[in-house]
């Protein structure tokens, strides 16, 4: 059996670094230009996406690129230069939208193979068929597409390979074709910089044109006035329908602006998922939702793909459009793999809970700097002492402050320290 490709997000190198680590097996990426994550890709320019591409491949891991925006014509000129600095880099695969770049990036690299973006809205059979007939390897299934649909497309066109959303920000437009952020902001969607103005609060009112009166809409307590602000889609618990199903071939999780906890942490949960199926173990869906529950989410929702969009009716969050994670990331280990970076604060007696990259080896210690040990199946962390790599005894360490800081032995590199945290109502 053919085992599905797990698809991670990298916003920047760190991302891709964490992606890779915690067991992905390719990873999407974009320099800014025409990506429909241009403010997130700001963190690659060429010359270090190359290395990110090359560290990668280094790797045994596949690098797509983003190329998914919808160019004006003034643009085109960038544009094929944009294909002609990936096509040197090396990159696996390009992601597209448009047809006319979709056809030039065929022309210009041949050889490197095209991946039709969701944001082409590819929803049945005729449309595989047309783009397979025009050079595309893959296609990226519309977030309307149910389970049932794939499957009926994979019959009829098996030699294009089916990549599906299963994790990540739900767009309220039909497959992200959005104008609310260029009607507000003068920020296009569709080019990549998209404003988020779904997950505002809006106030509603009536007007009547005879009167000219204008009545506010009121509201039941606690209804919110969320009215677009999607819920995150969620499939882990899906995971062995999804694989058993033979439709999909690359699952994907969506985050390339999300933090580095998000990355590692989701992309683990769904490749130990998706290792539990093929090898047989038992599938533990608390333990995956609990680790999902971890990171910062707007609730959370399975969406259309076993469900028609008709019949679901808790795919909004009307309340709030903050987000939230029930862990508060304390620390993560750098190259050194003696020391960590602060990222909340810490303090001397504080225990932090070990989440390490894939296949990670930990042994117990214990030490003046601080004490390890396994406990309900988990490593657990002590704090001594809060020492700087220099020597230096601090009363305590705040994120902010950029001395490394010791750890009693040597963690993997971009090992998570993390610990429960209790959060307010308001967020804070």
């Amino acid at each position: 059996m053919k085992k599905v490709e797990l698809l991670a997000p990298a916003g920047d190198f760190e991302k891709l670094k964490i992606a890779i680590a915690y067991g992905a097996d390719a990873v999407y990426a974009g320099v800014s230009h025409f990506s429909l994550r241009c403010h997130s890709g700001k963190e690659f320019n060429y010359e270090n996406f190359a290395e990110a591409v090359k560290y990668a491949h280094e790797r045994g891991v596949r690098v797509y690129a983003t190329v998914n925006s919808f160019p004006f014509e003034n643009q085109l000129p960038l544009v094929e230069e944009h294909i002609l600095k990936l096509k040197e880099i090396g990159v696996d695969a390009m992601i597209v939208s448009s047809l006319g770049v979709l056809m030039k990036a065929r022309e210009i690299a041949p050889e490197i193979e095209i991946h039709l973006s969701t944001q082409a809205n590819a929803l049945n059979s005729w449309d595989y068929k047309a783009y397979r007939d025009l050079g595309v390897k893959r296609i990226i299934a519309a977030r309307e597409s149910t389970l049932k649909d794939l499957q009926r497309i994979k019959e009829k066109v098996p030699d294009v390979e089916i990549e599906t959303f299963v994790h990540g920000a739900m767009c309220f437009a039909y497959s992200g074709r959005c104008l609310l952020s260029a009607v507000q902001f003068g920020r296009n969607p569709n080019k990549g910089s998209c404003a988020n103005d779904c997950r505002y609060p809006y106030v509603l009112y009536a007007e009547n044109p005879e009167t000219g009166m204008m009545f506010k809409l009121e509201e039941y307590p606690e209804d919110g006035t969320y009215i677009m602000n999607a819920k995150d889609l969620c499939l882990i618990e899906h995971i062995p329908e999804i694989l058993k199903s033979g439709a999909v071939d690359s699952i994907k999780i969506e985050g390339r602006t999300k933090a580095p906890y998000y990355v590692g942490v989701v992309t683990k949960a769904y490749r130990e998922a998706i290792d539990a199926f093929y090898e047989g173990r038992e599938f533990d869906k608390e333990y995956f939702m609990n680790e999902i529950l971890t990171t910062k989410n707007r609730g959370l929702t399975d969406a259309y793909l076993v469900k028609r969009p008709y019949e679901r009716h808790d795919t909004q969050n009307l309340e709030t459009s903050l987000t939230h994670g029930e862990w508060q990331v304390s620390g993560i280990v750098n190259e050194d793999e003696e020391t960590f970076m602060c990222k909340y604060k810490t303090f001397p007696g504080d225990v932090v809970e070990i989440l390490a990259p894939k296949n990670a080896k930990i042994s117990p210690v214990k030490n003046e700097i601080g004490e390890i040990w396994q406990e309900n199946g988990k490593w657990i962390l002590k704090f001594n002492k809060i020492e700087t790599k220099n020597g230096k005894v601090l009363e305590a360490v705040h994120s902010g402050n950029l001395n490394p800081i010791k750890l009693p032995c040597k963690l993997p590199y971009l090992t998570f320290l993390r610990k429960k945290v209790e959060f307010s109502p308001n967020g804070v």
